[in-house]
């Protein structure tokens, strides 16, 4: 490269060869940082990041070039109106060319960390990944395929978004159920995700996939039959939430109204959880008080809280006359039964393994959100999905 003192247009090209040189520079430089900031963040360099990195490699060889001209005793024009043009068209264009260094750097270092074992990729995955073998990929669906599962809260539109197309990396040659087991738990560990519901074919195409996030608040914890309200009226001094009361009213003489569990107090304003029929017996524009029963919490509320941060969750099937599980034992379903309910007869509670179905009975069924939703397929009559094989590639 000719000395810093000729860095001018006065020679074309001589300049344009510089200018080349200043380009490959700032594009290895560019796309160095990005290929290092794929493989140890596992994200893309910000592109104003790259453009700061190119400019600077080429800013710190103008001046280092000037110095050592400065040095050797020569005139160095660093002020001269063309050496100054020159100066900035040579920064112009490795503005230009870095984020190109930074798409390169970034797609080279993406491949490097999947051929090491890394265990994502943004985007497509290259042919010499798939050409290796060394991984299983699985890309997420798009937002709108994702689905909610039923008795979780919705998780935010946001982290569907950012699940949206993600492609994951996993070790090649593990079973289709290690494969949605690990898949299940990355989802939860790179997105926030409380629970995880899916469907995995032996080629890692995901066919369903149903999020939730962790249970809050009251809703999770009310057992079957029973809602929340709002009354305004005269708590107990000593009531705690758990503490079982009955609502009574002052107006035309003292009247019970219902029996309701205190979940929490403000002011005069208490939540009560009471059950569905006497919901309809409360008027908001009333005031009551509570008087306080010598009683338990209810083990449906304590059990109902106990699934809050398990895995497992409850969910309510009926049986319907069309379905392959009447007449089949009750052990042949998959997921815990904790009770049933014939159409005809008082609800049982934990039945043998033997008890067999009927058409009407309403399953009180505890599991995990994937064996749920196929025990209610089975019992609408819809079939269980066929399984995928035991083989992954």
């Amino acid at each position: 490269m000719i000395p810093f003192p000729a860095a001018t247009f006065a020679e074309p090209n001589v300049a344009l060869l510089n200018l080349l040189t200043y380009a490959i520079l700032a594009g290895v430089a560019a796309g160095c940082v990005a290929a290092a900031y794929r493989w140890y963040v596992n994200d893309e360099l910000p592109e104003g990041i790259a453009i700061i990195f190119g400019v600077s490699v080429i800013a710190l060889y103008l001046n280092t070039a000037s110095l050592g001209s400065y040095v050797a005793g020569e005139q160095v024009g660093l002020f001269d109106p063309a050496t100054a043009f020159f100066n900035l068209v040579a920064l112009g264009v490795a503005t230009a060319v870095s984020p190109v260094g930074l798409r390169v750097g970034d797609r080279l270092g993406r491949n490097a960390a999947a051929m090491a074992g890394g265990r994502r990729l943004q985007g497509e995955v290259s042919e010499v990944v798939r050409s290796a073998g060394r991984v299983t990929t699985v890309t997420l669906p798009s937002a709108d395929d994702i689905n909610d599962i039923d008795a979780y809260d919705p998780v935010a539109p946001g982290t569907k978004e950012r699940m949206s197309g993600e492609t994951l990396l996993f070790p090649r040659r593990i079973t289709v159920e290690e494969l949605r087991e690990r898949l299940a738990v990355r989802i939860k560990e790179d997105f926030g995700v409380g629970h995880v519901d899916l469907d995995i074919s032996a080629d890692g195409i995901v066919e369903y996939l149903g999020v939730g996030s962790h249970a809050a608040g009251v809703g999770p914890t009310l057992a079957p039959g029973t809602v929340a309200v709002a009354v305004r009226g005269d708590p107990p001094y000593a009531a705690t939430p758990g503490d079982i009361v009955q609502l009574w009213t002052d107006e035309e003489g003292p009247k019970r109204v219902a029996s309701a569990e205190l979940r929490a107090t403000a002011g005069d304003v208490a939540t009560v959880t009471v059950d569905e029929s006497d919901a309809e017996k409360i008027d908001q524009s009333r005031r009551y008080r509570l008087v306080t029963l010598p009683a338990e919490p209810q083990a449906d509320r304590e059990f109902a809280s106990l699934l809050r941060n398990a895995d497992e969750t409850m969910t309510v099937a009926t049986v319907s006359a069309d379905s392959e599980l009447v007449g089949a034992p009750i052990g042949d379903l998959g997921p815990t039964v904790a009770a049933v309910r014939p159409r005809d007869g008082p609800i049982e509670a934990i039945p043998p393994r033997s008890y067999a179905l009927a058409a009407g009975d309403e399953l009180y069924l505890v599991g995990r959100p994937d064996s749920l939703r196929r025990a209610e397929r089975r019992a609408r009559g819809e079939g269980e999905p066929e399984q995928p094989g035991a083989q992954s590639s």
